[in-house]
């Protein structure tokens, strides 16, 4: 494909040359020259200075993205073969450490490569696609994994529909197939995950941390309550660490088969537990009223959500639902705090939570705090890629 050059505003060029990886129409003086997604893009100033190489993929607000800052660099074979060999190399300790066995093996622009994300579950490898001129170069990603890495079988999951949804399709690449459920290992707590059942597989890998804080320091002897528990991951650490009883709830029809079988995995009881269809934000609503309360409740949103009575945005309404949940937190009781929406700053998170308890009359005290771990590696120049903020939180009651 033909290689075309694309030139930043002036004021916008010591932010690109300082490493600013994604590029936005708004910060180009042509953008018209973009055409179709996967064309090859030369960057430089409006002088013709030159900034870096990238290419044209549509996503989010952006229209693509710089990967290479050498000049002459050919985003070709040889160059993805690099990039892959170093992602595999810095996370040498996971492929190491049998007590985990699933994790982030590339993450985008913090691996050199935006709008590409691959993970790793027990030899079988997902990439994600986030536009459709990132998909351009699968070919050279899928070759690279299969002559680079341990891969048995590659997975993919097309996100670049329309508002940067999953295209619904047999994920299905090369390699062997995965069982169905294909178990692995997070701490040494077996989780159930499909590869091959639409746009997520089961639980998100960024919240690691947390979860083995809440199963060696926060969950034994209390009553946990865990609000968009998708399939209860979290709910199964708290669970092996002690829980007296785990209370989980999703809009999802598909959350109770999913939780049931996650605990299924671990030895543990279903029936012991709690698995309701609902809607989180009216169930906290109605908890609240009945006077009951927990010892922990988990706080893990989407950014934005919209159920039949409830339209939610993370952005906007955290601290709406962070003072429902300190209602029905019992005194002295933990609520984990966690926040993915990259537009919330650490700073304007911690903000929120302030005021919530402010306003709720009850003091507290944050226990710990976790941002992503350290297989999420990060652009230090995209801010916007440091998405997780996680708080664990105490109530201060006297």
């Amino acid at each position: 494909m033909n290689e075309i050059t694309v030139k930043i505003q002036q004021g916008e060029v010591k932010r690109y040359k300082d490493g600013y990886p994604l590029l936005t129409k708004d910060c180009l003086t042509n953008p018209e020259v973009l055409k179709k997604e996967g064309q090859i893009l030369d960057v430089t100033d409006e002088r013709g200075q030159f900034i870096g190489k990238g290419y044209h993929g549509e996503q989010n607000k952006g229209v693509g993205w710089i990967v290479s800052r050498k000049p002459g660099e050919k985003l070709n074979q040889d160059f993805i073969d690099r990039l892959i060999l170093k992602a595999i190399g810095v996370r040498q300790g996971y492929y190491e450490d049998a007590s985990t066995t699933a994790f982030r093996v590339f993450n985008g622009e913090g691996d050199g490569f935006g709008g590409v994300i691959i993970d790793y579950y027990e030899r079988y490898y997902v990439i994600h696609w986030y536009s459709e001129g990132a998909y351009q170069f699968k070919e050279q990603f899928v070759d690279s994994l299969l002559r680079n890495s341990d891969a048995i079988g590659i997975y993919e999951k097309k996100r670049f529909a329309k508002a940067g949804q999953y295209v619904e399709d047999d994920d299905f690449v090369t390699g062997e197939q995965a069982p169905s459920p294909l178990v692995v290992f997070e701490n040494n707590v077996s989780i159930a995950v499909d590869l091959n059942d639409g746009a997520m597989v089961g639980f998100f890998h960024d919240q690691r941390e947390v979860r083995r804080a809440i199963l060696e320091k926060h969950a034994k002897g209390r009553t946990v309550l865990n609000t968009f528990s998708y399939t209860g991951v979290f709910s199964v650490f708290a669970a092996l660490g002690g829980s007296l009883k785990t209370v989980n709830v999703d809009a999802a029809n598909r959350s109770k088969e999913k939780t049931a079988e996650q605990f299924a995995m671990n030895q543990l009881d279903a029936e012991d537990h709690d698995i309701i269809v609902d809607d989180a934000f009216q169930f906290l609503k109605r908890t609240e009223r009945r006077g009951r309360t927990f010892g922990m409740v988990i706080l893990d949103p989407p950014s934005f959500a919209r159920t039949k009575k409830t339209t939610f945005s993370a952005k906007k309404d955290y601290k709406k639902l962070l003072l429902d949940a300190i209602a029905v937190t019992e005194e002295n009781g933990i609520i984990v705090a966690s926040m993915n929406h990259a537009g919330v700053a650490p700073q304007r998170f911690r903000k929120t939570v302030g005021e919530a308890f402010q306003e709720a009359g009850v003091p507290f005290r944050v226990l710990e705090s976790f941002g992503l771990p350290s297989d999420f590696k990060t652009d230090p120049s995209f801010k916007e890629g440091m998405y997780l903020k996680v708080l664990i939180l105490q109530r201060k009651d006297g």
